[in-house]
């Protein structure tokens, strides 16, 4: 059976500290005697050390926590005290051993989080179906996906019905209905029922392969705390090196009684301290596990400076079609005129039947019932204006305010309705209108609550939609700031206008959805894109990537970012801490190189459990 890393380390640590009980055991007048069992001890426990230290060194890499407890180490063995010197590799190494542990649960737990990528697809070709990899799968070709299958590409569904899983993408526990003509992301898990889909996106483009590229791609771009540790520990250690030489070679020169061996001692306990393994470890994980629990509540983050950037934001400036509302059509208000609710909408569905248009589509949804074709008669489409047709035997004309000035047929003012309107009349006398209009996402209220909450001190929506329309939704949502009627250049001068508002360190986050969104998402410092119905473009032009339709994820995206940040903070106090008080006794001789190792192994153990407790935090409401 072949040994993985961490147990072929733990084996060497038992036989070395085997070795070593037995070197302290044994009695023996002969020292070289006694030397060689420590030596025997010391190389087996601690020769990988020995090796990376020489092979960073030939690399130029000198000042690294290898070169470190191999000087110690060694010095420890030229003062004569074998035993301590045995005894701190073998602590030095129990701790890394512990701190791999850690890393490997760490790094499983993100890994099982974003376990979606699928295995196989099931490609139905003639009367024989295929199991092949999502690889070889192409554009239009039919899949079935059994209950209980992996979605294995992003498709639509041609035939069947079933409660899918999302929960792996989207963070959300409770399953979603899809039948014919529904979008299927891959990722997914089929529940209960058999489906029959045709394939949307090849898998290098799907849903599925997109998260898992992003995910593997997050570490890449570092937060400015990391880069500040990175180059904290570059020129600190060279210079605790320097301390550590000159403490070891002044002293006895200049204190009257100082001995050499003594401030040797020292000056190795020093350098034990000075490592910092523990910033240099335990910060990156602190965001690589904020990444993983973010990706658990349904929130994709690029890298982890976007990350530390959310919890900076004090503007939020929205697109409010497909972001703060559904961006479908619907009806709102029936208004009659001498004729009931009903007939109206009875009689408004049945003369938009034929047409495939949006508004046509949401008024026969509003109306629920099966339209009899044989009651239809004489369909006329007037461009830009509506349609006519003869229903029951009666005239019915529905449109535009144009398409009542054109028959001549007077109606009231609506120039104050918020929405679409759809006017309508039956033999040629004004029978009242309906209003159509998008559709306020219903935790989009939610999301501005939190925003708040999170002190992000302007929210602001910029929409191409009409003023009326734009002015309502912010109204009803509590905005701080709406602008309306803009191109997409528009938005972006908008938003370089609102970068003058911020402070120095604060960062302008802008979420939106569509293709028009792309430039404002990359000028933004966040660019946040709605992944779940989101254009390619947006999604690919963000720096987070929201896998629901729920603007409130946003305060939850930056929920964990300041949990991440706190952890942060507590990690590197904890280790400057420690670190700096162990320095000051060890040069004054009270701390022994126990303690050193404590404060640098022990503090890196601790700071890394700490990193860890992000993962342990399922949900941030």
């Amino acid at each position: 059976m072949k040994l993985t890393s961490n147990q072929k380390r733990l084996l060497k640590i038992i036989i070395g500290a085997a070795v070593y009980a037995f070197a302290i055991l044994y009695k023996t007048d002969n020292a070289i005697a006694s030397l060689g069992i420590f030596l025997t001890a010391f190389f087996i426990i601690g020769s990988d050390i020995l090796l990376k230290a020489v092979r960073n060194i030939s690399r130029g890499q000198v000042f690294d926590e290898n070169f470190l407890m191999s000087i110690a180490t060694i010095g420890a063995f030229i003062i004569g005290d074998y035993s301590e010197g045995v005894a701190v590799m073998l602590f030095y190494r129990v701790g890394e051993l512990f701190q791999s542990y850690a890393v490997d649960k760490s790094r499983k737990s993100i890994a099982g989080l974003m376990d979606i990528r699928p295995d196989y697809a099931n490609v139905q070709r003639g009367e024989v179906l295929e199991k092949v990899d999502p690889d070889e799968v192409k554009i239009g070709d039919i899949i079935i996906i059994k209950a209980g299958e992996k979605i294995p590409l992003d498709a639509v569904v041609v035939e069947g019905n079933s409660m899918v899983d999302t929960s792996a993408l989207t963070g959300e526990s409770i399953p979603r209905e899809v039948s014919q003509g529904d979008n299927l992301l891959s990722g997914c898990i089929n529940g209960n029922g058999l489906l029959t889909a045709r394939v949307i996106k090849e898998f290098g483009e799907s849903t599925v392969s997109k998260i898992l590229d992003l995910v593997e791609n997050a570490s890449s771009k570092k937060s400015n705390s990391e880069n500040f540790i990175t180059k904290f520990a570059r020129h600190y250690t060279p210079g605790v090196v320097v301390v550590a030489t000159l403490l070891a070679v002044i002293p006895p020169l200049v204190l009257e009684g100082a001995t050499f061996s003594d401030w040797i001692y020292r000056a190795l306990v020093f350098l034990v301290v000075s490592c910092p393994c523990a910033l240099v470890i335990s910060i990156p994980l602190s965001f690589f596990g904020g990444i993983g629990s973010a990706s658990r509540n349904g929130i994709l983050v690029k890298g982890s400076n976007y990350l530390e950037a959310l919890a900076q934001t004090e503007i939020a400036v929205f697109d409010k079609t497909g972001t703060l509302t559904k961006g479908v059509f619907k009806v709102q208000e029936v208004v009659p005129d001498d004729i009931t609710e009903e007939e109206l909408l009875e009689m408004t569905a049945h003369v938009e039947n034929y047409s495939n248009h949006p508004i046509s589509l949401s008024l026969k949804q509003a109306y629920g019932k099966e339209i009899e074709d044989t009651r239809i008669s004489n369909v006329e489409e007037i461009s830009g204006h509506g349609v006519v047709a003869n229903i029951d035997g009666k005239t019915v004309a529905a449109g535009n305010a144009k398409l009542m000035q054109k028959l001549d047929i007077s109606f009231g003012e609506t120039d104050s309705v918020v929405g679409t309107v759809v006017h309508v009349a039956i033999d040629n006398a004004y029978g009242g209108y309906i209003v159509i209009a998008d559709e306020i996402k219903e935790d989009a209220a939610k999301a501005i609550r939190d925003l708040k909450e999170e002190k992000v001190k302007q929210i602001v929506m910029l929409t191409g939609d009409a003023k009326l329309i734009g002015e309502k939704v912010a109204s009803q949502l509590g905005l701080d700031q709406v602008y309306t009627e803009l191109f997409p250049a528009d938005k972006v001068q908008k938003v370089e206008q609102l970068f003058a508002e911020k402070s120095s360190k604060g960062k302008l986050a802008f979420i939106g959805d569509g293709i028009n969104d792309a430039p404002v998402l990359a000028r933004a410092d966040i660019g946040i894109a709605m992944g779940g119905l989101g254009s390619d473009a947006a999604i690919e032009a963000a720096d987070v990537v929201i896998m629901t339709d729920e603007p409130s994820k946003i305060a939850t995206a930056m929920k964990i970012s300041r949990k991440t940040l706190h952890i942060v903070k507590q990690n590197i106090t904890i280790a400057l801490t420690v670190k700096a008080a162990v320095l000051i006794l060890g040069a004054l001789g009270i701390a022994s190189m126990w303690a050193a190792v404590f404060a640098d192994v022990g503090v890196a153990l601790i700071a890394i459990l700490n990193a860890v407790r992000i993962l342990n935090v399922k949900k941030f409401q």
